[in-house]
């Protein structure tokens, strides 16, 4: 049943038989980690949720008692009309999604039936429209010149009405829209906008990790994301590298947020340089983690890492008017004066060993002709 309800081929699926090489046919697959367990209940809860196209998902409670599992397609009851969809889930699971998007009992419709053949070939009648119908729709919005992106077309199960989804950046008037589509296709019309991350759930496709788009795989709720969360985690600022195929800042950029926050409590900020006897040393990278800030002089081309402790120990050495010697923090000037003569000793050394190295091969060299020599016969 996923190849026919997971919307990636239209009315025949992707012809995978079930076994979906890129998981799409689990668009928002729900595991039930509750279905073996034993809950402490008089009796079972009697509202399942239920799975429509492009994962869409609502709730609707059992009333008669059907004998239905995960996976069973049901007719169900919908405002002017019925529609079938598939049990996604059910169970005291069901309870808590409820109660995590604040749905009531009072809000949830009842199921008519389990699904026939018949029900289910009258709806993949309705199905086989939506294509001709959504590029029909295309053609009426470049008509009509209205500012508004079509992204999908969802008949309902007995043909009666279709579910226009798109986006826009504004509110737009599609009352005459709406007109000349139920002359046109003579059916019920209703118009859902939804934002560009719900339009590239629906969509779907691969991100730059090769993985499928979060939010057409697991992801439901969709938070803000600003580029302070760049900031902190210490990444360019590139809109090319942040967005995601919506065109907004991507998602997983919240992800490690909360750990690079943790992390940073012991950073300290530093807005000034920090100021020693040898110079002042400009911050030039941090490692949050390992905590270590690298600096650098403005006449020396190396950085040089500090411990974070001693970052905050030059700092308050720099509000009391002091200033160590260098950054290092048992570096002297004797000990520079000393490793500076003994660098260049060791420079000098390496210098004459090449030079007595290349004198030896050479004289080698001319011995070895002299002694191939074979005398003059006189």
């Amino acid at each position: 049943m996923g190849c026919a309800s997971c919307g990636t081929g239209g009315s025949v699926g992707c012809q995978n038989n079930g076994h979906c090489s890129t998981g799409g046919c689990n668009k928002l697959n729900v595991f039930d980690w509750l279905s073996n367990m034993d809950v402490p209940t008089m009796h079972r809860f009697n509202i399942v949720e239920v799975r429509f196209k492009n994962g869409r998902k609502e709730f609707f409670r059992n009333q008669n008692k059907l004998d239905i599992v995960t996976g069973d397609p049901i007719v169900v009851d919908v405002p002017n009309g019925h529609h079938i969809g598939y049990i996604s889930m059910q169970g005291e699971l069901v309870r808590l999604q409820m109660s995590k998007k604040g749905v009531t009992e009072e809000e949830v419709r009842d199921i008519y039936r389990k699904a026939t053949s018949r029900d289910l070939d009258r709806w993949e009648e309705a199905r086989n429209r939506e294509e001709t119908v959504m590029y029909r729709t295309k053609e009426i919005i470049q008509d009509t010149k209205l500012e508004m992106k079509l992204t999908d077309v969802e008949f309902q199960a007995d043909g009666t009405k279709a579910t226009f989804f798109y986006s826009a950046e504004g509110r737009v008037d599609f009352r005459e829209l709406i007109k000349i589509l139920a002359s046109e296709f003579k059916i019920r019309i209703e118009m859902r906008q939804i934002s560009v991350r719900q339009e590239a759930g629906r969509i779907g496709g691969l991100g730059v990790c090769g993985r499928e788009l979060c939010c057409s795989t697991w992801l439901t709720d969709f938070k803000n994301v600003s580029t302070s969360a760049a900031r902190y985690q210490n990444l360019s600022l590139n809109p090319g590298k942040l967005s995601g195929q919506c065109g907004r800042l991507k998602c997983c950029l919240n992800y490690e947020l909360d750990t690079y926050m943790d992390a940073l409590q012991d950073i300290p900020e530093v807005e000034t340089p920090l100021k020693t006897e040898r110079g002042n040393a400009k911050l030039q990278k941090t490692d949050i983690f390992r905590k270590i800030m690298w600096f650098g002089y403005d006449d020396d081309n190396n950085w040089y890492s500090v411990d974070v402790n001693r970052v905050k120990e030059i700092q308050l050495l720099n509000k009391k008017g002091k200033k160590p010697f260098s950054l290092l923090e048992n570096e002297t000037e004797a000990d520079k004066m000393e490793t500076s003569i003994n660098s260049d000793l060791e420079a000098m050394d390496r210098k004459f060993s090449g030079q007595r190295g290349k004198k030896k091969k050479k004289k080698k060299k001319f011995r070895g002709k002299k002694s191939n020599q074979k005398p003059e016969k006189s």
